[in-house]
């Protein structure tokens, strides 16, 4: 599903023209980012928490000059799914057909 895909689904659910869905959804990405960007965490219950994991520093490989180099510790930005939703997650997912065929 992509963004365009779920402004229509909340559009069509709410009745909320999709022009205000869109503006929203982006709202609520940039305010996500903005904290993030800033080391504060977003939880939203039910559903995850955006976090920031902090990378140690360690050393890795330039494979074309073949030397090794040192990777400073760093921060990224990740997603840690509720409980609820990863069983949701689960009992959803299990149900469906594998690629083979089978389920």
């Amino acid at each position: 599903m992509r963004k365009a895909d779920l402004v229509t689904a909340i559009s069509d659910k709410t009745g909320v023209p999709k022009v205000d869905v869109l503006v929203t959804l982006e709202e609520f990405f940039t305010s996500v980012k903005g904290s993030l960007a800033t080391g504060e965490n977003v939880y939203i219950r039910g559903f995850g928490s955006f976090i920031v994991k902090k990378r140690k520093k360690k050393v890795g490989r330039h494979i074309q000059r073949n030397i090794s180099i040192e990777i400073p510790e760093h921060y990224i930005p990740a997603f840690k799914p509720a409980k609820v939703f990863m069983e949701q997650v689960k009992k959803n997912v299990n149900s469906l057909p594998d690629d083979k065929g089978n389920g």
